[in-house]
């Protein structure tokens, strides 16, 4: 597949954004004084950017404004906005059926959107899928099921995690204390063991997880909670929303040992790590380890609304009953997560690989005479530049919008740069001049001695 062309109006789309009126224009100006009138106040939006269609990697707004998106609706649209398969897959499906409740009944893409995804399960043993509404519900029904398996109450997850925001997944989040604060008591008996957070590019910090794995079995598991009281560990192979964080190796394979060796389930949350974001199915396959269950959704069906958690055949002991859900592995949604299976098999994932190293090295160059910059880190088409501070990374935020290139902040002072997986050799060059650009033109204060590190 020629990633570069997606469509018959690849000729027609921009090569440089196009910036028309002050931001925001005057229309976004409106909407966004109607949306803050009538929506939830807990929504954070990252700058003013009120988006009216997209095609492919650019974004039009509402005055016409047309930007760059390495954002990709947070890792999600990953075949490019308005791939023509995925969109003729929607279109298709809508009219033959929308909804009948896999709940209740039996349809076809479900079934097709299941065996798709056990077939690239990351483990030997058979796989069998629960399909959910969005990545929270799955790692829901994961816990839930090694709940269930293992008959012990106790979950370990990891300091910086994000893994949902409902009341069970957000008991494993860690990432940032508003996310927490005011909604507890929350789960009981889950445990938080520090996360190892290595920088290579210019600090060279962070080590290889060995310390954070004595902590998890010296203070965690032989302090806190009986290693036969634990039914899973629930990790992120590379953290997102806790600052784009590849684990170590060594790291995921001493957890594996650590499972192996008390009979606890591996969770791998692979919910924006997965399809083939790193330049492989699921960021666990680069160091060769199995989970026992996986989580995924966001990049799944290019924007349509569909998780899935799954596990070993053998995990899979709970009996009719003892979950289901009325909206999940909607028919339109799983036959646009098989079109989205599809075009990352036939040669997106590939180009994740060749793309994320042409963007990390491109980063490198244009940030290594900015002070402000700590790290460069990230696999395949999950690139992060870290801050030494979050007013820095805000500021470098906004001035990119500015620019036409939309990126998004993560952890305490990181920007994500996760574009689809359908972006070329130029976008990638392009986005780095304007990433470097807005470097230039942030106005923000130098670190204090206090700042740096950490």
């Amino acid at each position: 597949m020629n990633v570069e062309t997606t469509s018959s109006a690849a000729a027609a789309r921009p090569t440089e954004p196009r910036i028309r009126t002050e931001l925001p224009g005057p229309r976004a100006q409106a909407l966004i004084a109607r949306d803050e009138a009538v929506g939830s106040p807990s929504l954070t939006r990252a700058y003013p950017l009120v988006a009216e269609s997209a095609d492919g990697i650019w974004v039009t707004d509402v005055d016409g404004n047309v930007f760059c998106d390495f954002a990709a609706g947070i890792a999600v649209a990953s075949t490019g906005h308005a791939h023509p398969r995925v969109v003729a897959a929607i279109r298709e499906q809508a009219g033959r059926l929308i909804h009948i409740a896999a709940t209740d009944f039996y349809e076809p893409r479900y079934l097709e959107f299941n065996e798709r995804l056990a077939a690239i399960a990351p483990f030997e043993e058979t796989a069998r899928v629960f399909l959910t509404n969005s990545g929270t519900e799955a790692v829901e029904g994961a816990v839930k099921l090694a709940r269930h398996h293992t008959r012990r109450p106790a979950i370990i997850a990891f300091e910086g995690a994000f893994h949902g925001r409902t009341l069970g997944a957000l008991s494993l989040t860690s990432s940032k204390l508003k996310q927490r604060a005011g909604f507890g008591p929350l789960l009981p008996m889950v445990f938080h063991a520090p996360y190892p957070r290595v920088r290579a590019w210019r600090e060279g910090s962070g080590g290889d997880g060995t310390a954070e794995l004595e902590v998890l079995r010296r203070s965690i598991l032989g302090r806190l909670v009986a290693p036969a009281d634990v039914a899973a560990i629930v990790v992120e192979p590379v953290q997102g929303e806790g600052g784009y964080f590849p684990a170590p190796a060594a790291f995921l394979r001493g957890l594996r040992d650590i499972c192996d060796e008390h009979g606890i389930l591996l969770i791998a949350d692979e919910i924006q790590s997965g399809m083939g974001r790193t330049g492989k199915w699921w960021a666990m396959e680069h160091v060769g380890v199995e989970p026992d269950l996986v989580t995924t959704a966001k990049g799944i069906a290019s924007g349509m609304p569909i998780g899935a958690f799954i596990a070993r055949e053998s995990v899979w002991t709970w009996p009719p009953g003892a979950h289901g859900s009325t909206f999940a592995g909607n028919p339109v949604c799983a036959a646009a997560g098989l079109a989205t299976l599809e075009l990352i098999e036939d040669g997106l994932m590939a180009n994740a690989t060749t793309m994320g190293d042409r963007l990390r090295s491109a980063l490198e160059a244009v940030a290594s005479d900015a002070h402000a910059v700590r790290d460069v880190r990230g696999i395949g088409l999950m690139v992060g530049v870290e801050f030494h501070t979050h007013e820095q990374a805000n500021a470098v935020e906004r001035a990119a919008f500015e620019r036409g290139l939309l990126v998004l902040e993560c952890g305490e002072s990181t920007l994500r740069l996760c574009p689809p997986l359908v972006v070329d050799a130029a976008a990638v060059d392009l986005a780095a001049r304007l990433f470097g650009e807005a470097l230039e033109a942030a106005r923000y204060p130098e670190p204090g001695p206090a700042e740096v590190g950490g």
